[in-house]
């Protein structure tokens, strides 16, 4: 009872990486897409430029970078916490920026077109025609990058934040047992199911 115990304090902290990323990084990526579609030519390289950095290396390496960059750079160092959620975040909004791109590119340019000749605003237009559409079309790549958010948070090991994983691999290293791992993979077993759910909710409800 006491490792289950253990492992349950490891688990707020896995899951508080996930929330925190998930509410910086949904929104962030928005503004990425945007950005990515600009029609100012420094804006959309600089931002092309971030997502090809962000994609292209290992989130396990960005986490080693935001830990151990500034303290090279600045000569100053950000808590082993904060540098994760600075990673998770950056990573998790390119993808979701590029998500979000293909949502808004995959739209009919016609409806804005009729939304405008029918006199529609074009905050009406966004937020009644064009959004609720672009939430339909992409809801299953964002659930899948949820997903995989859950499973990601255990990299957060790797700079020492106190985590689901870490608890695990110091029980096991302790008790010179494997169950401690195996129990961890339950836990992040019933998270992803959790949230695989609540997506598998929201993709029924936008069946219209």
């Amino acid at each position: 009872m006491k490792l289950i115990g253990q492992l349950l304090s490891g688990s707020v902290i896995s899951l508080e990486v996930f929330f925190l990323t998930l509410i910086m990084s949904l929104p962030l990526g928005f503004l990425v897409a945007l950005g990515r579609m600009s029609k100012v030519k420094v804006v959309r390289v600089l931002v092309d430029t971030y997502i090809q950095i962000m994609r292209g290396t290992p989130l396990l390496l960005q986490l080693l970078f935001f830990y151990f960059a500034p303290f090279y750079i600045f000569n100053a160092s950000l808590p082993r916490f904060a540098s994760a959620i600075l990673a998770f975040v950056l990573n998790y909004a390119a993808y979701f920026g590029e998500i979000y791109r293909s949502g808004l590119q995959a739209l009919d340019v016609g409806q804005k077109e009729a939304a405008k000749v029918l006199g529609f605003s074009k905050s009406y237009t966004f937020f009644h025609i064009v959004l609720p559409q672009v939430v339909k079309n992409v809801l299953p790549s964002v659930g899948n990058e949820v997903v995989t958010l859950v499973k990601d948070t255990a990299l957060a090991s790797t700079i020492g934040v106190v985590e689901l994983f870490r608890l695990a691999q110091t029980a096991s290293s302790r008790e010179f047992s494997t169950m401690p791992i195996f129990i961890a993979g339950v836990f992040y077993f019933i998270m992803n199911y959790l949230v695989s759910r609540v997506f598998d909710i929201l993709e029924s409800k936008m069946q219209y």
